[in-house]
């Protein structure tokens, strides 16, 4: 297996993206996935390795990537050193990021023998299970879109982290990471972005617009994306697969740092899931 860590491209933000490939060397161009982490998350968190190696192994052309202003950097990757990137995240920034990996593994040349670029297929985990099927909607270069314990709803997201006119006024909230303690900054511009691209950026318009296969996969026991929220998108998109992981929470069993060689056994079920619905 070929695996290629920490590729550095531009975004369009002036931060870099930091970009995974994990395939099997075969001369053989395969579906891609690429998969997107969620809010305060990273490619490198908990388990993603392990299942980026299950899906290069089940004949999968596998990237994740860091979004430009997850709070990550090129040096250090991994938790979130660079606040004032974080800080300054937005719904559309992560959607301009995903369009740019998109665009990067469809012109690089090196790789066409290996990765099928008429071939696209997305995961989003959590916050980024509404970017990806946003972009499935927009990019018809995208074949089939996966919600993983995704959100149905940035709209209440966007204004419920306090209260509206104090952030306004302060220009900045503050909400505590509680496994780094970092208390990790919104600056206000993220509501005026979300307003400014209100219907864009409504997930509901986009799942029922959605002309292609759409798998939604939720544990049971997610206590942070509650299972109402894949209840939703299932019915605003009738086409849709809903897949029901009993007993899996959030992170489908996973923690950070993850240090074992084992993957979840619930994410052993999300892998499986997922690769019966692509090869289908």
């Amino acid at each position: 297996m070929k695996i290629s860590k920490n590729n550095v491209i531009p975004g369009k933000h002036e931060k870099p993206i930091l970009i995974d490939t994990f395939y099997v060397e075969n001369l053989q161009a395969k579906p891609i996935i690429i998969f997107c982490h969620g809010y305060k998350g990273f490619k490198d968190w908990g388990a993603w390795d392990l299942m980026a190696k299950a899906f290069a192994e089940a004949g999968f052309f596998f990237i994740k990537f860091n979004f430009s202003h997850n709070g990550g950097t090129v040096k250090q990757p991994i938790d979130f050193p660079d606040l004032e990137a974080f800080g300054n995240n937005n719904y559309t920034k992560e959607l301009d990021d995903l369009e740019t990996v998109i665009d990067w593994i469809c012109n690089i040349s090196e790789l066409k023998k290996d990765a099928d670029i008429n071939n696209i297929n997305l995961i989003g985990h959590s916050r980024a299970g509404g970017i990806v099927t946003i972009k499935a909607e927009e990019d018809d270069r995208i074949k089939k879109v996966i919600s993983l314990a995704g959100v149905c709803d940035f709209g209440k997201r966007s204004s419920t982290i306090g209260d509206l006119e104090q952030w306004k006024k302060d220009g900045v909230k503050y909400i505590l990471n509680g496994r780094t303690k970092q208390h990790m900054p919104h600056y206000y511009q993220f509501y005026e972005d979300f307003k400014a691209n209100e219907e864009r950026l409504t997930i509901k318009r986009a799942v029922s617009n959605l002309n292609i296969p759409y798998l939604i996969i939720h544990g049971d026991n997610d206590t942070s994306v509650l299972i109402d929220e894949a209840y939703a998108l299932h019915k605003w998109n009738s086409k849709s697969k809903l897949e029901i992981i009993e007993g899996a929470n959030h992170v489908f069993g996973a923690s950070h740092p993850w240090e074992k060689e084992i993957i979840p056994k619930y994410m052993e079920g999300v892998i499986e899931k997922i690769s019966v619905f692509l090869n289908r």
